[in-house]
């Protein structure tokens, strides 16, 4: 029973050290990580016929620019404005802009699921193209981003001390007096 005692103790120590080191670095890693992914969606963007998502990110910035950006012009914005986000969350520099303009930029890269529904969601079952569910995963950026956002008025997340044990539920406990007796 020692030996299973030992071996529980250990792993609620590397379980305990684990989390400290994700409280303290973990929203930081997750700004830098979406810095990464803006960036480099933004730099393919500046090369024509890279992107995948090129054609519908055009048209649906022509259709929300009332037609004042199109074609290049408007694939040149989109890239811009996703490289600038990138730059911001990476550095944690000018990061209240940075989340205002990804706010914005998210309204403009999830609005072709409504500017542009048949196109996105065909067939008898209207189940979502691959590039519709390329836009849907977006909810997961803009529920990062808002972590990101609660940071620049000092928002932290702070480790309260609790022992694996204590999570347990009471009857997976009780059972560790029958393993003393066997």
């Amino acid at each position: 029973m020692k030996t299973l005692t030992n071996l529980f103790d250990g792993f609620d120590r590397l379980d305990t050290s684990i989390n400290r080191w994700l409280v303290a670095h973990s929203i930081a890693l997750l700004r830098i990580g979406m810095g990464l992914v803006f960036l480099g969606f933004g730099l393919l963007k500046f090369f024509p016929g890279i992107s995948p998502i090129e054609d519908l990110a055009t048209r649906t910035t022509t259709v929300l620019s009332l037609g004042i950006l199109s074609g290049h012009d408007a694939m040149n914005f989109v890239a811009g404005l996703e490289t600038a986000i990138g730059i911001c969350f990476i550095t944690g520099r000018f990061l209240r802009v940075g989340v205002w303009l990804m706010a914005a930029q998210m309204i403009g890269a999830m609005s072709p699921l409504l500017i542009f529904p048949t196109e996105l969601f065909p067939g008898p079952l209207h189940a979502p193209t691959l590039t519709a569910q390329y836009i849907i995963k977006d909810i997961i950026l803009v529920a990062a981003g808002m972590v990101v956002a609660s940071t620049w008025t000092g928002a932290r997340i702070v480790a309260k001390p609790q022992s694996l044990r204590s999570t347990l539920p009471k009857r997976v406990s009780s059972v560790e007096p029958s393993l003393e007796s066997a």
